[in-house]
């Protein structure tokens, strides 16, 4: 590569990152006036350490045109090659493996999922629902995460079979809640609020952007599916089959209420 190419491409990467820079900048921009609103008109407080909230805030919005420009980039486009190549290789075997070794890898990963199962196995072991100590608590949060993995790739696994079937998403939304539902009456409460949020926190960073392109990739590619109609719901199966296995971890813990 000589002086003059490098020298284009630097600056077409300066003015991509620059304009990613902006657009997240843009984006983050309501949540900066709503905390300064507050704590200026309501709480009529300075900052406490104004450099390092405003460090902090730099490294946010510089992490968030990081992470989307790696999404363009990386996560989207071989999410749908892969589900292109598995597609055109036509063994259903192997698309339901990937589909659920995606759902499984993507969310025991999950750094929000990591976050709540600490947290909840730190207040189980404060409130005496499991013994004390850091081996009673790791084995409590290692259980919640892979109980969500597990559901997460059962889920993206049906979501698939979902895209190729052309079965209607809302049938097995309304048929998954109803299920819910009829669990939680059943299960302890100490595990019910977990489990609703644990359908939250594992359709995050990690997780979206992959399961995302391969229900597009695969939609668009198999005759007679559109890809706006039939490519997307994954996520939402994501976050309603961790419910369920999270109630149903609760209920072999703790037993029914």
């Amino acid at each position: 590569m000589n002086r003059k190419t490098a020298g284009v491409l630097a600056k077409t990467i300066a003015r991509t990152m620059g304009t990613r820079f902006w657009s997240s900048l843009k984006d983050l921009l309501p949540i900066i006036l709503v905390i300064a609103f507050f704590q200026g008109v309501v709480l009529q407080q300075p900052l406490p350490d104004v450099w390092g909230v405003l460090e902090g805030s730099l490294l946010v919005v510089l992490g968030l045109t990081l992470f989307i420009q790696g999404l363009e980039m990386g996560l989207f486009p071989i999410g749908e090659q892969m589900a292109h190549a598995l597609a055109r290789k036509g063994s259903l075997t192997w698309l339901l493996i990937f589909a659920f070794s995606l759902g499984f890898a993507t969310t025991i990963a999950e750094p929000s999922l990591i976050a709540v199962s600490e947290e909840a196995a730190r207040v189980a072991s404060r409130g005496g629902l499991i013994k004390a100590g850091e081996e009673a608590m790791a084995q409590y949060g290692m259980g919640l995460r892979l109980s969500v993995a597990f559901s997460v790739g059962a889920s993206i696994l049906v979501g698939v079979l979902r895209i190729l079937k052309g079965w209607p998403v809302h049938n097995l939304i309304i048929g998954g809640y109803v299920l819910v539902m009829v669990m939680t009456i059943f299960a302890p409460e100490e595990i019910v609020g977990i489990a609703y949020d644990a359908g939250g926190v594992t359709t995050s960073t990690v997780t979206v952007p992959l399961v995302a392109a391969l229900g597009v990739g695969l939609a668009s590619i198999i005759k007679g599916r559109n890809p706006l109609v039939d490519g997307f719901g994954l996520i939402a199966f994501a976050s309603l089959l961790p419910m369920i296995a999270v109630i149903g971890y609760g209920l072999v813990i703790f037993g029914a209420q």
